[in-house]
């Protein structure tokens, strides 16, 4: 699997069949241009020839069979062991006869490696979700680097790109408001960072929220000035929402804002090979309603956003 600054990540990968098969550049033209050889460029026109866009996605490099893979009796006994005892696995190791990494390693994989994200009583791992639509909504700022028109490194490579710090495109710049039960988002093109425009975008959220039938109950940031300002508390009381923050160098708990911009770069925003900063920002609006209405979420069971939000409201939560 590629890592992501590679030189032939999926936009790599994009860029060198559309010269082949569209721009009707050679093999050998296509190899030199991107620094690659005849045979990495004959792979991906393969592969895009048999599976289309889906066949420039990276794969997953984990084998087929893994037959020393710890075994399900042994994953049993160590995650009893969490639960019974509450040890670390440099204790839960020679107790069980296993070396700490294995121990480790199942821990992870079960979600149970942080004792304090887990009930004091039982030891399972506790996931906060809000029971119903609004009680919770995570909000979050991204800023954007902006693409030059004609299009940026991605499509005509870093060598061929001029650099001029002072008069670059800038950024563009986006507050997110996530639904903590349903995932269903909202996002905001603001001009800047400030607190108006933080709370400009919530008060926006709020009415499309409404606009769903879902009322915002209570609103979580993190701790940057723009979420504590005055400006911003005044907004919150307006709405009639309560406002929370994370504790302090725990971004993890809000999460589903993080998770949700990572999302948006990775599909919207880095997901294609775009010609203008405008041509991006138009595309904006359609991707937003397809995560919301078409994409499915596998913490939601297999539906989408909008769905968890429609099935979970009963009028009162209105």
């Amino acid at each position: 699997m590629a890592h992501r600054t590679a030189r032939l990540n999926v936009f790599g990968r994009q860029l060198l069949v559309n010269r082949v098969l569209v721009e009707g550049w050679s093999m050998a033209k296509a190899a030199e241009a991107q620094s690659v050889s005849r045979t990495t460029i004959h792979k991906w026109v393969r592969r895009y020839r048999d599976e289309g866009e889906a066949g420039l996605e990276d794969r997953s490099s984990r084998p087929r069979r893994s037959p020393r893979r710890t075994s399900d009796e042994r994953v049993h006994a160590i995650l009893a062991a969490r639960g019974e005892r509450r040890w670390g696995p440099h204790r839960l190791g020679p107790l069980l006869g296993q070396p700490p990494s294995t121990v480790y390693a199942v821990l992870a994989r079960a979600g149970f490696s942080r004792l304090r994200d887990a009930d004091r009583l039982s030891g399972v791992p506790v996931r906060y979700v809000h029971d119903h639509p609004g009680s919770l909504v995570h909000q979050d700022h991204k800023k954007l680097g902006r693409i030059p028109d004609g299009g940026g490194w991605r499509i005509h490579g870093r060598e061929n790109v001029v650099r001029n710090r002072r008069r670059g495109p800038g950024y563009d710049h986006f507050e997110v408001v996530v639904d903590d039960h349903s995932r269903v988002a909202y996002v905001a093109h603001v001009p800047d960072e400030s607190a108006r425009s933080a709370s400009v975008a919530l008060l926006d959220a709020a009415v499309w929220f409404a606009s769903h039938g879902v009322r915002i109950e209570r609103v979580l940031t993190d701790n940057a000035w723009v979420y504590t300002s005055p400006t911003y508390q005044r907004t919150v009381e307006a709405i009639g929402a309560r406002h929370k923050r994370t504790r302090p160098h725990r971004p993890q708990t809000n999460g589903k804002a993080e998770r949700f911009i990572k999302t948006l770069l990775d599909e919207w925003a880095y997901g294609r090979l775009y010609r203008s900063n405008l041509e991006r920002l138009e595309r904006l609006p359609g991707w937003v309603h397809e995560y919301n209405t078409e994409r499915t979420h596998t913490s939601l069971g297999g539906i989408t956003p909008m769905e968890a939000l429609v099935n979970n409201l009963h009028g009162n939560h209105s």
